[in-house]
């Protein structure tokens, strides 16, 4: 695991501290861990909701069937065949 310094002013550094004690984290290190996973999850979800917002306003709405996955699958298989790019 590698190590990184930050610096805090006073009130930043009293902040986590009590965040440490009180939250049931063992060390600082953890706490930090928790906040950049929570700011890793945060991002993917903004992306997903990117995504989603992109498909809805991509044009005119498809019925999906399981026939229209049958007909995706065997397009993909195709491709994959063939050696192409997905």
């Amino acid at each position: 695991m590698e190590t990184m310094n930050i610096a805090l002013p006073e009130s930043l550094k009293s902040f986590v501290q009590e965040q440490v004690s009180t939250g049931g984290y063992s060390s600082v290190s953890e706490y930090i861990r928790e906040l950049i996973r929570a700011d890793q999850n945060r991002r993917a979800a903004q992306r997903i909701d990117t995504l989603l917002l992109e498909g809805l306003s991509s044009g005119a709405p498809i019925e999906i069937t399981p026939d229209y996955w049958e007909m995706k699958k065997q397009r993909l298989a195709e491709r994959l065949a063939k050696g192409k790019n997905l």
